[in-house]
């Protein structure tokens, strides 16, 4: 009862969490009130002006009208009248000549049609700019720049131009392009004021949508001029809701209790279909971690990129949760988060139903995950899904496929590709959470692993025994629906222990027992210790907690009865100690460790039978799990008992298999007239077909 009330704690505690953090990047209600997109249809109820609403001009107008407004705007010039007697006084003298007379009247002349800078020339030279206003005491006065030059051309124009020698040698003294500047100069203050001005002329309201008026209809396509009302509306409805804190805090707790509600509803299945989930602590953050974690990731993209949330790789929710538990499990956190995640998208129908098509290709097509190969499949299987259920739906509310747009397309294409990065999360998980995936278990049953391989050289009949036990085992697994590769792999490593010490164990032995020589309790601690002997080798191997599981449990809290009952005989008048002869545990906890238990002492006994019947073989198998049970070695477990009855019909048909007899092949006759007959075979020899 305490360890359920702990759990319930853990999952309280976690669902609210999430909740919170959810809740808290969720739209704000003063923001978001509804979802919608220009050129698709309005997809609520008929939106009635609760207030006058004034029209402003949409954006497609107001672009127009800036890009009108930029092409026929004249700027604003003043003129610097006595900006050329000041260049003139700054000419250098030179006594004797007329040379500064004539190039200050040569300059008055140019300056008379109006000088500008360089910008403004190149502007007049390109044709962007052909006339300019000229502004003087106020008043505004149009003129053309066709006569208009800068210092520059000014300082060219004298330079190409004057033949006298004595002037050309004053000019050069001169240093007219430090002195020479525009006397046209614009007025960029009065501009902007004019140009601002024109602009909210142009861009003036358009009139008054009236209380009570349809801003816009049920199914109507959004014009650009809707998109502009509706923003409108929602800006006046923000900014009369300020002070409105009584409905900003009812909106969000209508948020709270949604994804609350969801949440909750996901603790619940695992309470009553998956308690095994439920009781793990790991588990549930796990769960509860990729639903927060793919919502802020959605809403994330969603905020940057407009329909981002078409390309957050949803699917990688149901195949990471496939890949771990179970596909039962994969739909239904996939269309909580999903549904999580609808309260940010611009159309919840679409996004729902997309998602669960997708959500469904991929659990039904990986099934279970071994290979990289088949998410690439999968991810093929999800992109025409989403495909073919986007035109479907498109179809369906449009009546044709004008609806459909390549952006989303590609979007859902992104997405199908981004899937395959499941394959690189998959081992981040493992390592955060401790948790195992096939494609792992399979990796780890590779017998030319470094480990496996040590034990295949050193323990040669140890390494025979854990491969006759992982058939074994993995033929019990299957029939009562257990996990046969983590079976398979766990068996492979269970006596991993042993190679502290090959010789002392019997299937590693050539004629001569070292335990012969040792007292009983001796024998007992070398035989035990191969269990703590096998954790540190797994551990230094970096092998995962489950795995280590079948090693800490495959015989349990049970004793080296061998040794008991020796050291019993040896010693009648005296008490033993349980505790000598007993090996570490725990016993088996899970479905799997007990199936490797059980099969671990039947093949070890299989092996010391004189007849192979099926009658002997049932004997043994019966005797070897029931006396199992009776010590009590499977009371933590899972196991049924029609699972029990289920692995014992397997042990007897694959021990029969194993031990079958063989055909005794008859000497053929000699035929006559023909050289003697080779001697038969001696038994045991290899003969065809054995």
């Amino acid at each position: 009862m305490k360890s359920l009330n702990k759990a319930i704690l853990n999952g309280l505690l976690l669902a609210l969490a999430a909740t919170v953090v959810i809740v808290y990047f969720y739209p704000h209600p003063e923001t978001n009130r509804f979802n919608y997109e220009e050129g698709r249809p309005w997809n609520y109820a008929k939106l009635i002006a609760p207030f006058d609403i004034p029209i402003h001009p949409d954006s497609t107008t107001v672009q127009q009208a800036r890009d009108t407004l930029d092409a026929r705007f004249v700027p604003i010039y003043q003129l610097n009248q006595l900006l050329i007697d000041t260049i003139v006084r700054r000419l250098p003298p030179a006594a004797g000549t007329n040379y500064p007379s004539r190039l200050a009247s040569e300059l008055r002349r140019i300056y008379a049609s109006g000088v500008v800078d360089s910008h403004t020339m190149d502007d007049i030279t390109d044709g962007k700019l052909p006339r300019v206003r000229i502004l003087e005491k106020n008043i505004l006065s149009e003129m053309s720049t066709s006569g208009f030059t800068s210092p520059r051309d000014i300082y060219l124009h004298l330079d190409s131009t004057i033949t006298d020698p004595g002037l050309m040698a004053y000019f050069k003294h001169a240093n007219l392009q430090n002195i020479l500047l525009p006397n046209y100069t614009k007025n960029v203050t009065e501009s902007r004021r004019h140009y601002e001005r024109d602009y909210l002329t142009l861009t003036a309201d358009r009139g008054l949508i009236m209380q009570g008026q349809s801003i816009i209809d049920k199914g109507a396509i959004i014009t650009p001029q809707d998109f502009t009302n509706l923003q409108t509306y929602e800006a006046m409805v923000a900014e009369r809701s300020v002070n409105d804190s009584r409905s900003n805090l009812l909106i969000l707790l209508g948020q709270f209790l949604y994804v609350g509600m969801l949440l909750a509803g996901l603790l619940l299945y695992f309470y009553f279909f998956t308690p095994d989930i439920y009781s793990r602590p790991r588990a549930l953050l796990f769960f509860f971690s990729l639903v927060t974690l793919f919502f802020l990731l959605a809403t994330g993209v969603d905020h940057f990129v407009a329909q981002g949330i078409y390309i957050v790789p949803m699917m990688i929710v149901p195949i990471l949760v496939l890949v771990f538990f179970d596909g039962r499990t994969a739909m239904f956190v996939s269309m909580v988060t999903t549904l999580v995640c609808a309260g940010i998208t611009p159309f919840a129908l679409e996004f729902i139903f997309l998602q669960f098509c997708a959500s469904a290709a991929s659990v039904f097509s990986l099934r279970e995950l071994s290979r990289r190969g088949q998410l690439l499949r999968t991810s093929g299987f999800v992109v025409v899904t989403y495909i073919v259920a986007y035109v479907g739906l498109e179809l369906l509310m449009n009546g044709s496929f004008e609806g459909c747009t390549w952006r989303i397309i590609v979007f859902l294409a992104v997405n199908s590709a981004l899937t395959s990065m499941a394959y690189i999360l998959m081992f981040a998980v493992e390592r955060v959470f401790g948790f195992i995936s096939v494609v792992t278990l399979v990796e780890l049953a590779d017998i030319n692993t470094p480990l496996l391989l040590r034990l295949s050289n050193d323990c040669p009949g140890t390494f025979q025994h854990s491969i006759a036990v992982s058939n074994l085992a993995s033929d019990a697994a299957q029939r009562i629906h257990a996990n046969v590769q983590l079976v398979r792999a766990g068996a492979l490593y269970h006596d991993i222990g042993k190679l502290s010490n090959p010789a002392f164990f019997t299937e590693n032995q050539h004629g001569v027992n070292p335990h012969d020589a040792l007292p009983p309790e001796r024998s007992a601690s070398i035989v035990v210790n191969h269990v703590t002997d096998g954790l540190r080798l797994a551990e230094k191997a970096g092998l995962p907690s489950v795995i280590r599981d079948f090693i800490r449990e495959h015989h349990g809290a049970g004793m080296a009865k061998y040794f008991y009952i020796t050291w019993c005989k040896a010693h009648p008048d005296e008490e033993p100690d349980p505790k000598a002869f007993s090996y570490p545990g725990p016993n088996p906890r899970s479905r799997e460790t007990s199936v490797l238990m059980m099969a671990d002492a039947v093949e070890a006994a299989s092996r010391s039978l004189k007849e192979h019947t099926r009658e002997a073989i049932t004997e043994l198998v019966n005797k070897i799990i029931n006396g199992q049970i009776a010590d009590g070695l499977h009371n933590e477990s899972t196991l049924e008992f029609r699972d029990v009855s289920m692995i014992k019909e397997a042990f007897i048909k694959r021990l029969m298999t194993i031990y079958h007899s063989r055909i005794a092949y008859p000497q053929a006759p000699a035929p006559k007239h023909a050289p003697a007959a080779e001697p038969a075979p001696t038994p045991g020899q290899s003969q065809p077909g054995q």
